[in-house]
């Protein structure tokens, strides 16, 4: 079951708004369908994102994928557990294996999907 606080992008990112502060990581269906994550590369802190721009990349023993920000905002932390355990994002996205922490800037993207519209857009619903 996916969380129902985090809202998600068709580009299979989510995104917990928490303040002015906003986490983002890959969702559960992106993990399972990249197969295992082997590195992810992230920004520095300080790094201005913006929405629909890569940010960074995730590679698998499959394939390398962009990321890409659902909002504009500045990085204050990259998760420090993705260097040596890159697989945090397979065994729990939506926990351990988030992906960046930011200060968001503007609005957030109206693009965004709930749970619901994500479930039923990878044909979960």
């Amino acid at each position: 079951m996916r969380p129902t606080d985090v809202q998600y992008t068709r580009e299979h990112e989510w995104i917990r708004m928490e303040g002015d502060e906003a986490v983002i990581g890959v969702t559960d269906y992106a993990a399972a369908e990249l197969g295992d994550v082997v590195f992810v590369e992230l920004p520095e802190p300080g790094t201005k994102i913006s929405t629909g721009q890569s940010f960074g990349s995730i590679e698998t023993v499959k394939a390398v994928e962009d990321l890409y920000a659902p909002v504009d905002g500045i990085v204050l932390e990259a998760n420090p557990l993705l260097d040596g355990t890159p697989e945090k994002v397979n065994e729990d996205p939506f926990g351990d294996g988030w992906l960046i922490r930011i200060e968001v800037s503007g609005t957030a993207d109206s693009e965004l999907l709930s749970e619901q519209e994500y479930s039923a857009e990878v044909g979960e619903a």
